[in-house]
Order: C-alpha cells, then structure tokens, then sequence
C-alpha cells in the first residue's frame, strides 16, 4: 500500500473511532431525553421510537410527586455550598503547592491523591456518628462537607497544574511596579486562572450532584434527588425511572453548558 493510501485508512479508523466515541457517549444521554418527553405507552410499548412525542404527562407527575421539589433545591444547596468550599480551599492549596517550597510538598501532594484511596463506606459508619454527636446529620452542611472531601484533591490537583503552567515572572513583574503578593494574584494570576478555576467548580459541582452514598446515609428529611430516587422510585414505574434520570443529568449538562466557554480557554492556556 502507498502512503497516501494508508493515511486515507488511518484517517477513516480515527474517523469511525472518534463517531463510536460520540455515539457510546451521547446515545444513553438521547434514550433517556426520548423516553421521559415520550407517553408512557410510548416507553413501554414496542417498536420503539428513536424520536421523542414531547408528550410531558411523565415529567408533570414526576415534578409533582410529593418531595421531588424539595429533593431538588436540597441538591442544588449542596452542590453550590461544595462547590464554594472546595475552590474557596483548593484554590489556595493549589497556589502554594505551585509557587513555595516546602519540606514535606511531595508527601503532602501524595497524601492529596490518597484521600480518595479510601472507600466512602468504609467511613460511613464513623462519619455518621461524629455527625450525630456534632449535630451535623441530615443538614445541608454536614452533606456538602462530605462532598467537598471527595472533590477537594481534584480541585487542588487541577489548580496546581493550571498555576504552575503561569510563568512566576509574570508575578515578578507585578510586584515591580508596586503590587503585594495578594494584589499581584488578584490583578495578574487570577484573570488567566480563571478558566482553570471554572474547570474545578464544574467538577465540584458534578461530584456532589451526583453523589448518592452519603446522602442516602447521611440524610433522612433532608435528601438529595439521588438520595430521594433511590428511596422513593426504586419500585416506580418505568416511565417514572426516566424522568427521574433526565432531572438529574439536566442540571448537570446546563451547568456544564454554561461555563463552557472557561473550558475551552484552559485548554488553550495549557496547549500553548
């Protein structure tokens, strides 16, 4: 075979690869929007069809069940105040791992990774007796705390990465003309950080919306709509399990959605 010939097929694999990764990613995501816009007879009868009827009597009940309301801005509380507390501590960890040096760094970094080495039901039951004994059970907190544990190395591995790819003499030159170490980070650092910073809150946010372990034990009254659905529509009709499926992934892609331009602009800072 010439070479013209075999970039032609190497180019057609990529091509067929990459439609395959496509299809594998955002096929279920289709299916599920199909079948909560379609009539319950619809998602139970056959042949199936691959085009929704917009017909909302499935999502009407389900938003009108008796607790999904109140499920859904528990969640919404949380994934926020996780989100406000994992870059509000990230963040600053992530800067000092990239700018100082000190004895221990390496380990203190490794220690990062390992926190998530650990299985959340293996702290479950010591999690939930300190948080009965502190008064943090069943409350917005206690979850979001629990949550913010398990997106935190992410978030200081993320902003460890993206303020290491920004050149300390930028800061160098700040402090030149007159800025302190926190006017230098606010007027230089924090503007080309941004993006990175936008990449962790959407990862903190999409870990705690979720996360449906901690909220099923750590809550009652207070549950998450993961925590609310595994409860209350394990035995629901199909129709229901869809519409319940589409309310979660929603919020999670509008978010996402909306910040998406910050994604795409730390990858050009960290191509370039």
């Amino acid at each position: 075979m010439t070479d013209p010939t075999i970039r032609r097929a190497g180019n057609r694999v990529f091509i067929a690869g990459i439609a395959l990764l496509v299809i594998w990613v955002l096929g279920p995501i289709w299916l599920l929007f199909v079948n909560a816009l379609s009539a319950p007879d619809e998602v139970t009868g056959f042949p199936k069809s691959f085009f929704p009827s917009f017909d909302m009597e499935s999502l009407t009940f389900f938003f009108g069940f008796s607790g999904v309301a109140q499920a859904l801005w528990n969640s919404v509380q949380v994934a926020t105040v996780t989100m406000i507390l994992s870059i509000g501590i990230g963040a600053p960890a992530g800067y000092a791992l990239s700018r100082f040096d000190f004895p221990g760094k390496e380990a203190f970094r490794f220690l990062v990774v390992m926190t998530r080495a650990f299985p959340l039901p293996l702290l479950a039951l010591p999690l939930a007796v300190m948080f009965i004994r502190t008064g943090l059970d069943d409350t917005i907190l206690g979850l979001a705390l629990v949550h913010t544990t398990l997106a935190l190395p992410f978030a200081v591995l993320i902003t460890f990465s993206l303020f290491s790819g920004i050149p300390l003499e930028l800061e160098e030159a700040a402090w030149t003309l007159g800025c302190n170490r926190v006017q230098a980070f606010i007027k230089v650092i924090l503007p080309l950080a941004a993006p990175g910073i936008a990449a962790s809150a959407v990862f903190a946010f999409v870990i705690s919306w979720n996360e449906v372990f901690a909220a099923a034990v750590l809550t009652i009254e207070n549950r998450t709509l993961t925590a609310f659905l595994l409860q209350s529509l394990d035995v629901s009709p199909l129709p229901l399990k869809f519409a319940g499926g589409t309310a979660l992934v929603m919020p999670a892609l509008i978010f996402i959605f909306a910040v998406r331009k910050y994604l795409f602009a730390m990858w050009g800072i960290a191509n370039r």
